[in-house]
């Protein structure tokens, strides 16, 4: 059984990946091909913003950003305590300073309270400059944009959706990438839209950024290849990858994106009441790059984990560690305690989650962590 079945998932596509892929190599076109600028119009029409720049990953899609609004040092961006460490590292490598914030524990996304107290003792304090929000859809689902803008607006701060595993997911009729000043994603393989390698993108309705980050994925770049007008990187989505994903999109709007909400709608009527559930407030749509449990202790979740172990069954923790709790961070201040945080990395586990999940599959997963919690039905 696989976590995540990239094997079965390329198996289902093959005629049309190989032949995306035998297209690149006949005409040689790997930098900067038509793959890329097809795959950018059709992404930016899916999310229903004006400008999708693609780039190397995800991480460098947040640091291109945080580039383009020149947060740098003295400047205080507000992170989630409960997310990948990339969310929190772009911005120290700026130079500036992530302010960590906790989560809720139903949906492991912005807990608004605590994000407005921190921003409230930043300001107090007045050492930093608070100047942007990250917001991560942590697991598939969006976080609350609705009450973010609010804060935002509020506070006169940037808001930077991280979506890197939340592509597809929606409120109402807006999709991920369509909320706050700009939008990141990521194509890892094992995101909900993943490329075989690494992959990301930025989104935004902002003509002048658009162009400035296009300038910055190549040297700084000016109105040619060798006028360089500012200090960039060398983050580029090659041809390959562009035109697989353009074939991996096609079968993710088709058929994907709906297979993980009926695995999800299984898995939830298999497994409430045995243990804690994901959950996914009305109006919000989850894309599902995870399907997380809680259990009631790390020592539950450590048994549950071993004794799926011994039946074959992959499962994951994400996240073992809060932020502020990682080395890289240990001369940064706390200014709000996460308890939240700290109780999820000792109680979650995530389990096989993807398109081609059997029912025979999924009820097999469910027997085993019932068994495994003593709540047989």
């Amino acid at each position: 059984m696989q976590f995540r079945d990239l094997k079965t998932q390329y198996q289902q596509l093959k005629p049309e990946i190989d032949a995306a892929i035998a297209e690149v190599l006949e005409n040689a076109n790997f930098i900067s091909g038509r793959q890329v600028g097809e795959l950018e119009e059709e992404l930016a029409q899916y999310v229903g913003v004006k400008h999708c720049i693609t780039c190397g990953n995800g991480t460098d899609a947040l640091s291109m950003m945080m580039m383009a609004w020149n947060i740098g040092e003295g400047d205080a961006v507000f992170v989630p305590d409960f997310t990948f460490f990339a969310s929190g590292e772009v911005v120290s490598f700026e130079g500036a300073t992530p302010v960590f914030y906790d989560v809720c524990m139903d949906t492991f996304n912005a807990d608004v309270t605590s994000l407005e107290n921190a921003i409230i003792n930043v300001l107090n304090e007045g050492k930093l400059t608070p100047r942007a929000i990250i917001a991560v859809d942590l697991f598939g689902l969006p976080a609350n944009y609705i009450k973010l803008e609010e804060i935002a607006k509020k506070y006169k701060l940037l808001l930077l959706e991280d979506g890197a595993q939340g592509f597809g997911g929606k409120i109402g009729e807006r999709r991920v990438g369509s909320f706050g000043d700009a939008a990141t994603t990521s194509f890892f393989p094992a995101k909900p839209l993943g490329c075989y390698g690494d992959g990301g993108a930025i989104f935004t309705n902002d003509d002048n950024i658009a162009e400035l980050l296009k300038s910055i994925r190549v040297h700084g770049k000016g109105s040619f290849k060798y006028d360089n007008v500012r200090i960039g990187w060398n983050s580029r989505l090659d041809t390959l990858q562009a035109a697989i994903l353009k074939v991996k999109f096609k079968a993710f709007r088709e058929y994907e994106l709906e297979e993980v909400n009926r695995v999800a709608d299984t898995y939830r009527k298999e497994l409430m009441g045995v243990v804690k559930i994901p959950v996914v407030r009305e109006g919000f749509y989850s894309s599902w790059a995870q399907y997380t449990l809680q259990l009631s202790s790390k020592d539950e979740r450590d048994q549950v984990q071993e004794a799926l172990k011994e039946k074959g069954i992959p499962t994951m923790v994400y996240y073992p560690k809060p932020m502020h709790q990682q080395v890289a961070f240990s001369g940064n201040k706390m200014y709000v305690e996460c308890p939240n945080t700290e109780k999820l990395c000792d109680t979650v586990l995530s389990l096989p989650m993807h398109p081609y999940l059997s029912n025979s599959d999924i009820q097999e997963i469910a027997m085993a962590v019932k068994l495994a919690t003593n709540k047989k039905n």
